[in-house]
């Protein structure tokens, strides 16, 4: 039952109409077709500040009208928020007008499961390029604002992990409004993911759901990736460095932005695995041919993302060269992977409402653990669990047992000869200078004085107990001090 004076959410729409979903689909494939075409009409031009917040309407009746064309969907509104400013930004991405439309309305919009609490819909296109979700209505006003900074940052590090938006969009019928965001496909339906996890770097009820493990391609979580994954995921130095220098970059935008909440969409693909599945891939997923006569959107893939294009990654796996843009790596049980990942979730701002469920929740367990905290110490509790836990570097191949040993002998046998003969040589000095010169008790006390000894004494050789005790280690731990020294004269070194 839904609650009084509350009005349905996307998915409750889909509960009780059966037939809501295709029609959602064709209505956005319709509109978003409508605008991008009257879009083209309209001149190049720069990018100014007021195109952010520029909110453009169009009413498309079933009938149709001398602008709209008839449809078999009930008469809905469409409406688009600034855009100017995204086919700006779609153009900074590579992607044409006319590639655009085709992807998103030439064949049907194919639906996706949701792991995630917020209830949004998601849609992938048929060629893979991009995923449309449905979003809140706070959330699209929060990108709305964001929009400036949120480009100006992009245009100038084009390498981010950020999710790439396309469009905003907006669709009105019945009394519901259901708004719609287009971003770029970080898990590519042609490429198997063995695993998939969605990481925040906390362990609060970070689990999957039963529900959850019971589908066929279930999304983990946290807990999940510590348990299967303890011993993380490793990669080559360069690889390794581009991928931290990009989280840490993109998180301190974030948190700018005063962002959180945010997760890493990671997708793990096994090529041991994949090469016993290659032929059920081929006849199950998109054929490749396909993909080919698409357009190339720059920064689109994972790889590209951490290293910009020209860098192929292939420290690690060279074998085989259709990765999909996948970073190479390795378990810690020796298996080559291609990982896919992206930031997602990212239109959650630290406002009242996040202020209060952090608080209650701290109350009742650790403040630290929970998901919901402030943006700084979010940024930094997520940078922390990927640099520890989740990704790690390669260490360089270090020297063999048998011959660290055999160079840690032979240093010890060159030290100990060149210890006991500078004490040698030293021992036999003072002894001459002692029975030939016949110093006066006095001068020896000056000459103690000035060798830091006891005036009262006759000065002994200053080192000659460290040595006696060098001597006697040595002789105790190695067999070749031994064949080079007789015993009897470490004895009597020792007993001096």
């Amino acid at each position: 039952m839904l609650e009084p004076h509350r009005r349905p959410s996307e998915s409750e729409v889909l509960e009780m109409q059966p037939t809501a979903s295709s029609a959602i689909k064709g209505a956005i494939q319709l509109g978003i077709g409508y605008t991008v075409g009257n879009l083209t009409s309209k001149p190049d031009r720069d990018v100014l500040m007021q195109d952010f917040y520029v909110v453009e309407s169009v009413f498309l009746p079933s009938e149709g009208s001398n602008l709209t064309p008839a449809h078999h969907y009930p008469d809905f509104r469409f409406k688009t928020y600034a855009p100017l400013a995204f086919r700006y930004f779609r153009e900074l991405f590579g992607i044409k007008p006319d590639d655009y439309l085709y992807s998103i309305c030439s064949e049907p919009l194919i639906e996706l499961s949701n792991p995630g609490a917020s209830g949004s819909l998601f849609f992938v296109t048929s060629d893979d390029e991009f995923i449309i979700k449905t979003v809140q209505h706070k959330e699209a006003e929060f990108l709305q604002k964001l929009l400036p900074g949120y480009y100006m940052n992009l245009n100038q590090n084009p390498r981010t992990l950020l999710p790439k938006f396309y469009g905003l969009y907006c669709m009105q019928s019945g009394g519901i409004n259901i708004r719609i965001v287009v971003m770029n496909n970080v898990l590519p339906r042609s490429m198997r993911m063995h695993f998939t996890y969605d990481l925040k770097g906390s362990t609060y009820k970070r689990r999957a759901s039963r529900k959850e493990r019971e589908k066929s391609n279930p999304t983990f979580k946290d807990l999940d990736f510590l348990q299967d994954m303890h011993e993380g995921l490793y990669f080559d130095t360069e690889t390794y460095n581009a991928l931290m220098k990009t989280l840490q970059r993109d998180c301190r935008v974030l948190e700018s932005f005063k962002i959180m909440d945010y997760s890493l969409l990671l997708g793990i693909h096994i090529l041991d695995h994949s090469l016993k599945e290659k032929e059920e891939e081929i006849s199950q997923n998109v054929p490749d041919a396909k993909r080919s006569g698409m357009q190339k959107v720059l920064y689109s893939t994972a790889m590209e993302s951490i290293q910009g294009p020209g860098k192929s990654g292939d420290g690690i796996i060279t074998e085989n060269p259709d990765t999909m843009g996948g970073i190479p790596a390795k378990s810690h049980k020796g298996e080559k992977l291609l990982l896919f990942m992206g930031i997602i979730d990212i239109l959650q701002s630290y406002r009242l409402m996040k202020k209060l469920e952090h608080s209650w929740k701290a109350l009742v367990y650790d403040g630290d653990t929970v998901s919901v905290h402030r943006p700084s110490f979010y940024a930094d509790r997520f940078l922390k669990f990927m640099n520890s836990r989740v990704f790690k570097k390669i260490q360089a191949l270090k020297a063999s047992p048998c011959k660290k040993r055999c160079n840690s002998i032979a240093a010890l046998k060159a030290t100990s000869q060149e210890i006991v003969s500078s004490i040698s040589q030293e021992w036999k000095d003072e002894k001459r200078d002692l029975l030939t010169e016949g110093q006066s008790f006095s001068s020896l006390d000056e000459e103690a004085l000035g060798s830091r000894h006891r005036p009262d004494l006759v000065p002994s050789t200053p080192s000659l107990f460290e040595a006696a005790s060098l001597a006697t280690t040595i002789s105790s731990s190695s067999l070749y001090v031994s064949e080079h020294y007789p015993h009897d004269r470490t004895t009597l070194y020792s007993s001096r």
